[in-house]
């Protein structure tokens, strides 16, 4: 599970840093186009993420117990007394 989440991760921090390599930067004295970015149709974009997040929670719920779940075994508890008699003589 952790070494899945370590793969998601580094996949992420590379492609974002992909991406801004790509992105030209903005020109001077423009907007910067928030609009025009605000208009965009997303929705392909958002529907992988919610599939994303849900593939994910699937994931965490189904749990990754290998193990059978088995009653401890019994104990036994075992209990010694001594007696001891005193004699006395007189005489």
């Amino acid at each position: 599970m952790r070494s899945l989440a370590a793969v998601a991760l580094a996949t992420s921090l590379m492609v974002s840093n992909v991406y801004a390599a790509t992105v030209s930067p903005l020109p001077a004295g423009k907007p910067a186009g928030v609009k025009h970015a605000q208009r965009e149709q997303n929705t392909m974009l958002l529907l992988i993420g919610v599939g994303i997040v849900g593939a994910g929670i699937a994931l965490v719920a189904s749990g990754d117990s290998r193990a059978p779940v088995t009653a401890p075994p019994p104990t036994t508890t075992t209990t010694t007394t001594t007696a001891t008699t005193a004699t006395t003589t007189t005489g």
